[in-house]
């Protein structure tokens, strides 16, 4: 069995979002690059793309916060990804609400529980 101990937490949102997660210590830059990015109006969907992919296949990041309004943008990606670790979860931010319907956790969760 795999030792998730030392995984890093990695984190795709807003200014507000990231730069909050930053300053509690999550912060990584290294040869692999950096676990964090900041998406505002003007960040390219293929930037936002190429960097879900980036975090989601390294094996030092055991999970993947992302602003639920940036996940629906990218929810082609979110919903084909399957794996356990890193996993992936939807957060709120200050300007867009949780929305449990879109986000893809809950969705297998009450699936697996049989709630409509």
């Amino acid at each position: 069995m795999e030792d998730y101990r030392g995984k890093l937490i990695a984190v795709i949102g807003d200014e507000d979002t990231v730069t909050g997660f930053l300053l509690a210590g999550i912060g990584q830059r290294g040869a692999r690059g950096s676990n964090f990015m900041v998406v505002d109006s003007k960040t390219p969907m293929p930037n936002i793309e190429a960097k879900f992919n980036e975090l989601t296949e390294r094996d030092d990041i055991g999970i993947v916060l992302i602003n639920q309004h940036i996940a629906n943008e990218i929810r082609h990606l979110v919903k084909q990804y399957n794996k356990l670790i890193p996993t992936v979860l939807e957060i709120p931010s200050k300007e867009h609400p949780y929305d449990p319907e879109k986000d893809e956790v809950m969705k297998r969760v009450n699936l697996m529980l049989g709630v409509e």
